[in-house]
């Protein structure tokens, strides 16, 4: 447990609930989740705190009932992306201002309405909007979301009182300023939390924001800004539109105001944004921060001594939880032969035990992929590795959008390591299995170094001491969060940092201190209590 500046406990990770049958958090997120599902919704704009129509409209529909409409969004004009700066930069000359305990109260009454009044709510959105089970949205939109307001305040306090040395002659001190200008989140479907981090961590430190959440998590994105409306972020603080990502990002960037880019998303896009970035430099007033996590081929690998249950359960959770859709989901395996048999059968075994289906009912493991270019792109794979001579589907391998985007989790076995989705990024319920030769470990790992560009994260399993010290430093650039005997999923923020580098981005590290670094424009002020007024030195004689 942290403390804050007043010696409050701040950071605490909230409690995940259990949604056993018959508890009453069950009982209230079906409540939810029915009446959210079954009335339409109309979703505005929010500028310079108030609501925002267009009549441009797109409907918003589940991932696993797409012909299901629950509600419409708003999509912006360039004159709303204009309007956005403009008020943005105005609220900035008070909210920059604003003593930061205030900033603070306002981040914390957000988290305990989150933990309290609107859990069921947010929830339902995650389940409906990006085809969550009720454990997956709870542990992401509800105890995640809440960590990271939480453990943002208690890093916040913690940098404020990172001071320099002073001397009996002068005092020193930092001034951590918010950046000069406005900054710009753009955020992801499959994490509630991230959408509500992205903005809410660089308001948090003085700086206003203009928000594009992903067109695929509007709907949750809507509760997320009611929870900040009666929270008491003030008006322009946070500002959020919808609409042509090109557009916005154009206007955006081409705002000689323009400070900084809070990004998580796919790697091509950012490669672009940090491109478009530098061809605009010149017009900046300031160097904009540039933070981004990206894409993975995240993996797993077992050593010869590992435990076979435990490899198999890393697997069926690490690459099927939330339809494989998670950043760090386990896309690749390698399994040493000496295990294959029994791993094998233990995954085949989980596999077909799972349910698939609507997150209504919560017997179901497995949901729908985001939408129909996820579906359609997994099934291209999935059929390519029916076809190829060096690939074998051992179990999954169906699909079926006729009423929502379900793809079977599907597990590839192949011959060839460097096989097509050995090294491709997915983001679905499929992995690619590579069966190595048990006595190849340190071969094998050089291999899996050198398969991939990315480097987010990667789990090794083993009961071997020097097996587990031999993947740690042969791996060390692969994994920005890398497991020991553990799948590659499940960050908590406040215990595991969460970041990688190479194409999966700058590895700033959601959920500490040191992103938030990011987000501040130290200043140095050196203040001396006995002003000299001689210019001479004692060397001079």
């Amino acid at each position: 447990m942290g403390k804050g500046f007043f010696n409050v406990p701040i950071a605490v990770n909230e409690p995940v609930m259990s949604y056993a049958l018959g508890s009453a958090e069950r009982e209230a997120v079906l409540k939810a989740y029915k009446e959210m599902f079954n009335s339409k919704i109309d979703v505005p704009m929010y500028i310079n705190g108030k609501d925002v129509t267009t009549g441009n409209t797109q409907t918003m529909s589940p991932p696993h009932d797409h012909q299901h409409i629950v509600g419409t969004y708003h999509k912006a004009e360039k004159s709303h992306i204009d309007e956005a700066i403009a008020t943005a930069l105005e609220a900035r000359k008070t909210w920059s201002q604003l003593p930061w305990e205030q900033r603070a109260g306002i981040f914390l009454k957000a988290a305990e309405l989150i933990a309290g009044p609107y859990r069921a709510k947010i929830n339902a959105a995650t389940m409906i909007a990006q085809s969550k089970t009720i454990h997956q949205a709870e542990i992401d939109a509800a105890c995640e979301l809440i960590d990271f307001l939480r453990f943002n305040v208690q890093f916040m306090t913690d940098i404020y009182m990172e001071q320099p040395e002073s001397t009996s002659d002068a005092w020193n001190r930092i001034e951590y300023r918010p950046l000069e200008g406005f900054t710009y989140a753009v955020t992801p479907f499959n994490f509630t939390a991230i959408a509500g981090n992205l903005p809410a961590c660089m308001a948090l430190m003085g700086n206003v924001v203009v928000w594009k959440p992903s067109d695929s998590q509007i709907y949750s994105a809507k509760v997320i800004m009611d929870v900040f409306k009666e929270a008491g972020v003030p008006d322009g603080v946070i500002n959020v539109v919808f609409g042509d990502p090109v557009m916005i990002t154009n206007t955006v960037m081409a705002s000689p105001d323009f400070s900084g880019l809070h990004f998580t998303g796919s790697t091509f896009i950012f490669k672009e944004l940090w491109k478009q970035i530098g061809n605009n430099i010149h017009n900046y007033k300031t160097y904009p921060r540039i933070v981004g996590e990206t894409g993975g081929k995240d993996f797993i690998v077992a050593h010869k001594s590992a435990n076979a249950k435990q490899v198999a359960t890393a697997i069926t959770r690490g690459a099927f939880e939330f339809q494989g859709q998670k950043c760090s989901a386990a896309s690749r395996a390698y399994i040493p032969n000496n295990l294959w048999d029994d791993v094998k059968n233990y995954v085949i075994e989980d596999v077909k035990s799972f349910k698939m289906g609507s997150p209504e009912d919560m017997s179901n493991f497995i949901t729908a992929v985001i939408h129909e270019g996820s579906f359609d792109k997994l099934a291209k794979y999935i059929d390519a590795a029916k076809a190829d001579a060096d690939a074998e589907i051992i179990v999954g391998g169906n699909y079926d959008k006729s009423k929502g985007y379900f793809i079977e989790p599907t597990v590839i076995v192949t011959s060839n390591p460097k096989y097509s989705t050995m090294c491709t990024e997915l983001f679905g319920p499929v992995i690619t299995i590579y069966v190595y030769d048990a006595n190849q470990y340190s071969e094998t790992l050089k291999l899996v170094d050198e398969t991939s560009e990315y480097a987010l994260t990667g789990a090794i399993l083993a009961t071997d001491r020097y097996a587990i010290n031999e993947a740690t430093t042969a791996l060390q650039n692969c994994a920005g969060n890398f497991y020991i005997n553990d799948k590659p999923t499940g960050a908590v923020v406040g215990q595991q940092p969460f970041g990688g580098a190479r194409a999966s981005g700058t590895n700033d590290k959601a959920g500490s201190a040191q992103n938030l670094l990011r987000w501040v424009s130290p200043r140095m002020i050196k203040e001396t209590f006995v002003t000299p007024t001689d210019y001479r030195y004692p060397f001079l004689g």
